[in-house]
């Protein structure tokens, strides 16, 4: 897309329940978009539901969850999606009433989700945070920000839990460095 002669960057912010995801959009918005002329960037907000339960046939749990309780944690899970938008909206409804802010849902494996949306979108960059685990909790956990920075093809900007980016960039990335808009 091309307004007056500039592409329209697509930047991906990861947004979950976590204050660090708040700071990396903060981050974002106060470092690579223009208060005063945001209109050549899209700030994409994704959000990533749990995928759902499955159950066996044989398990007995598969008894509990009757129709009722799934459309009750189905409806959770969708006030939790509005209540992180929520969160989102303040964050950059205070930085510019003209920012261009479009909001994706996606559901599964969060490391995987975010990749495929990244590709998807052929979003310009990817801003997430970090909750900073230590070594342990990393390798039990996984790290969502440490799979998503090796495999999607952009330019990844991870904000670790005290505000500071950590930058790195894709092997296939025609720049290393950061792009101010």
């Amino acid at each position: 897309m091309e307004e007056e002669g500039r592409k329209t960057r697509r930047i991906v912010v990861a947004v979950d329940e976590s204050k660090e995801s708040m700071e990396a959009l903060s981050w974002c918005l106060g470092h690579l978009v223009n208060p005063e002329n945001p209109d050549n960037i899209v700030i994409v907000l994704l959000y990533v539901k749990p995928p759902p339960p499955v159950y066996s046939y044989f398990d007995a749990a598969e008894f509990l969850f009757s129709g009722d309780m799934v459309a009750a944690m189905e409806k959770y899970s969708n006030d939790l999606v509005h209540a992180v938008m929520d969160r989102a909206e303040a964050v950059y409804g205070s930085f510019s009433s003209r920012i261009n802010v479009e909001k994706v849902v996606g559901r599964g494996d969060p490391k995987d989700v975010i990749c495929h949306t990244v590709k998807k979108l052929n979003a310009d960059m990817l801003v997430m945070g970090s909750h900073g685990y230590g070594f342990m909790m990393r390798a039990l956990l996984g790290s969502v920000s440490e799979h998503c920075a090796k495999n999607v093809k952009c330019p990844v900007v991870i904000v670790n839990h005290h505000g500071d980016p950590i930058t790195t960039s894709s092997p296939s990335s025609s720049s290393s460095s950061l792009e101010a808009a």
